[in-house]
Formats: structure tokens, sequence, C-alpha cells
């Protein structure tokens, strides 16, 4: 009964350690973690990981198997790709959820979404923006990716002209999100350790 067989199995069993490692090293040290800060770290890094990962590796493979042709892209584009998306699309949800409930929790939700952050005078400015960029983020992933990767992988009806202009549009909504991640990692980070500058 290894847990590190299953993935379900894999992710409790990590769960559990942090948990224990949490409770052996509660010895009055720093401020406890808020749990949807922690959650939300792990959802995003979920998220970024699989964006990362389309923009780095899928998108440059499935290039190279069109041009090889064996075995082609079928497996990446029937096997891979769906399974990839739907945990992309969910990580970006929850990640949003879990990001807005921990500024809620912090007591800055209002202020991070306010438009006096794109002064950048606010209190919240920093995590502000980075919010703003995660929230225009997920729009892309919920309106812009998955609508049109659909039409790429044939999950739904699509004439050529469709999937073409479908491969444009995923391909720059992904890259935007690519972009914006870098911005808006530095916004969710400098918020509790600074600045570079």
């Amino acid at each position: 009964m290894n847990p590190l067989k299953s993935i379900t199995g894999t992710i409790v069993s990590g769960v559990v350690l942090a948990l224990i490692i949490a409770y052996a090293m509660s010895s009055g040290q720093g401020q406890p973690i808020e749990w949807t800060v922690w959650f939300h770290v792990i959802a995003g890094i979920t998220w970024i990981g699989l964006l990362y990962y389309f923009n780095f590796v899928q998108v440059p493979a499935v290039g190279q198997a069109l041009a090889d042709k064996d075995p082609g892209p079928a497996a990446i584009n029937k096997y891979v790709a769906p399974l990839a998306l739907l945990w992309f699309r969910w990580a970006a949800l929850l990640t949003w959820l879990s990001g807005a409930a921990a500024l809620g929790t912090l007591g800055i939700f209002g202020q991070a979404f306010s438009f006096e952050n794109f002064s950048f005078a606010g209190s919240a400015s920093v995590i502000g923006m980075g919010a703003w960029l995660g929230t225009i983020m997920l729009f892309n992933v919920w309106v812009l990716i998955w609508p049109n990767q659909k039409k790429i992988l044939g999950m739904v009806e699509a004439t050529p002209e469709e999937i073409a202009s479908a491969k444009t549009v995923a391909l720059m909504a992904s890259r935007t999100n690519t972009l914006l991640s870098i911005p808006m990692l530095l916004g969710m980070t400098a918020f509790a350790h600074g600045l570079p500058f």
C-alpha cells in the first residue's frame, strides 16, 4: 500500500507530512501561516507550473511532432493536453478563489482590488497589482484559452479556418499569461518579502 503509486495518495501523504512538520516545528517561531495562503500557494504553483509546461515544453514539442509526423502530435493532443488542460483551468480557478479568500482573511481584499492600486499609493498596492494580473490571467484561461483549445483538440466541431484562428488566440492568450505571470509573482511575493529594489 505505497501511497506514491497514486496521485491521490501522494497528495494526501504530502499534506499529512506538511501538517506533521508544522506541528513539530510549532514552537512559537514566527507567525502562523493562514490556511488560505498555503492552499493558494499550492494551487498557484500547479497553475503556473502547467502554464510554463505548455509554453516551454508542449507547444515546442507539438511543433516538432508535426514536423516529424512519426508519431505525430496525436499522442500529446489526444492524451496529454486534455488532462493537462483540466488541471490547468481548475488550478487557475482555485488559485484565484483561494487568493481572494487569503486577501479576505488578511483583511485587505477591498484594498487589494481598489482602483487606488493603479497609482501604487495604497498599502496593498503590490499584492493588489498581483491580484489584478491574476484576475486577467484567470479570464484568459476560461474565456480565451479553454474554448479555443477545445476547437484545436477536436473536442468541439470547428472548421479548419476556426481551428487556425483558435490556435492563434489560444497561443497569444497563453503567452500573455506567461508574460503577466512574472510581474504577478513579484507582486505576490513582494507583499510579504519586499520589492527587489
